[in-house]
């Protein structure tokens, strides 16, 4: 084999959904964040949506454009499993759009969802879109003649070579066939690899709520892609994490005075500083600790007979979420939200003239509404949970956020 394959290989993780956890999750720790979770606390609670990622993680030191240090991937999300082409029902919303979200004009006019949702870095949109129009030929699921995949994506330029286009086709199609039920994986994982949330380490989360019977039993699951935020505005379950951990700032994990981190924070500088001094943005650059800058992406799931036009209400309620988190959806942030049902099987075929659909009444959908807010803060909470201190290009580190901390916290304003 040779050696290029082989360090092509090395480099790619495939995150099996089905992966255990082996850090505490927001249910786990019994967080008050509201709610009742599914029986797998994630997106994947509502049947038939699998989840998969390819994970690139190699090189470390200094940045070197082409080469790395890689911290990146893609994630998928089949709202129907990889084998079921029937589209549903979405909408789609954007609480601020410094960001890009593919596909969405046709989900806004049609209604429908054709395909799989992905997310990935902001540099590697084309490739994961045009990789799912392939995949989609192979499996001659020709709906129409031409394909508009939903692709979208968040910054990860501080801490992968992100002007490297590291992902491939290969890497999405991998997600792609890979894909399955189960707890997805979380964190630095798929997509959320090089991300930084509320100045911590971010990435992937899920979550999921479920409604009671009397209010249909219904279940939400949430998916994000969490790379916002500033660190003094972090809240988790009303508690202000963020003001009260201001240390565990990015640093730089080496002593070399050159550029391009010169003048920045080393992590051995035990005075190094509190997290909300900003750093200059630039290529070695995290978000800074003091804007709302970088983004969020969130994919909803439900199994509620809800239309299209009901689906955007559905999307427009995760910026309460994120609101609760802390973020502000600031002018640098791209924070785009898109909503599914599960429900109304064949609403694209019919042989018939006239196709029957179900709808829940309007005065019924407020419940929905809250659990949506929930599982969105849910599943932010558990990116942050479940990522690792990462240290990618130019020495970059970002600490994960500190679970021994976080629960003192709790303790201490009586959550």
């Amino acid at each position: 084999m040779p050696s290029r394959l082989l360090l092509l290989l090395a480099a790619i993780v495939l995150v099996p959904s089905t992966a255990l956890a082996q850090k505490p999750r927001e249910r786990d720790l019994q967080l008050p964040i509201g709610g009742t979770s599914g029986p797998l606390d994630a997106i994947t609670d509502v049947a038939g949506v699998e989840v998969g990622h390819t994970t690139l993680v190699s090189g470390s030191g200094k940045l070197v454009v082409g080469t790395g240090p890689v911290r990146t991937g893609v994630t998928v999300v089949h709202p129907r499993g990889r084998n079921n082409s029937d589209p549903v029902f979405a909408a789609w919303f954007t609480l601020n759009g410094n960001g890009e979200m593919t596909g969405t004009t046709w989900v806004q006019e049609s209604g429908l969802l054709e395909g799989p949702i992905a997310i990935t870095n902001t540099h590697s949109v084309g490739v994961v879109r045009d990789a799912i129009i392939q995949w989609e030929v192979s499996k001659k699921n020709a709906l129409q003649p031409w394909w508009l995949p939903v692709v979208a994506e968040t910054y990860d330029g501080g801490l992968n070579d992100i002007n490297g286009f590291h992902v491939k086709t290969e890497h999405v199609l991998a997600a792609l066939d890979g894909a399955s039920g189960g707890v997805p994986g979380e964190g630095a994982v798929g997509g959320g690899t090089g991300m930084v949330c509320h100045g911590f380490k971010g990435g992937i989360g899920t979550a999921s709520r479920k409604l009671p019977d009397a209010q249909g039993g219904y279940t939400v699951g949430v998916l994000v892609q969490c790379n916002y935020g500033a660190r003094r505005d972090l809240r988790i379950a009303g508690v202000p994490v963020g003001e009260e951990i201001q240390d565990l700032a990015g640093c730089i994990a080496n002593s070399d005075p050159l550029p391009p981190n010169s003048g920045r924070a080393r992590c051995n500088e035990p005075s190094r500083g509190a997290a909300d001094p900003a750093p200059a943005l630039g290529p070695a650059a995290a978000p800074a600790d003091t804007a709302d800058v970088g983004s969020i992406i969130v994919v909803v799931a439900t199994d509620a007979p809800l239309l299209p036009h009901q689906l955007k209400r559905i999307a427009t309620r995760v910026s309460l979420g994120v609101g609760r988190q802390g973020g502000f959806g600031g002018n640098s942030s791209g924070d785009i939200f898109v909503a599914f049902s599960t429900a109304n099987q064949r609403a694209w075929f019919n042989d018939a003239p006239v196709t029957d659909v179900k709808m829940l009444p309007n005065d019924r959908i407020t419940p929905l509404f809250q659990a949506t807010a929930q599982a969105t803060e849910a599943a932010i909470t558990n990116a942050l949970l479940q990522a690792e201190t990462t240290t990618g290009a130019n020495d970059l580190r970002i600490y994960a956020l500190p679970v021994d901390r976080l629960m003192t916290l709790m303790k201490k304003y009586g959550r």
